[in-house]
């Protein structure tokens, strides 16, 4: 029985450190998650720019 629950509490302490890579791991990528989507945005924007016409200056 003794060595059941050691076996236990091994496979717990397991599950905890897997739990804690993967938290780690998950924060780690979020920042190129918003780097890509702040690239593609300025990609959108500049597309849009170069899309639209350019106008004469008013003349007042």
């Amino acid at each position: 029985m003794h060595t059941q629950s050691q076996l236990a509490r091994a496979r717990a302490a397991e599950f905890h450190a897997q739990a804690d890579a993967h938290r780690l791991a998950a924060e780690a990528k979020r920042p190129s998650e918003l780097r890509t989507r702040v690239g593609w945005t300025l990609v959108e924007v500049g597309l849009r720019l170069a899309a639209t016409p350019k106008r004469s200056p008013a003349v007042a």
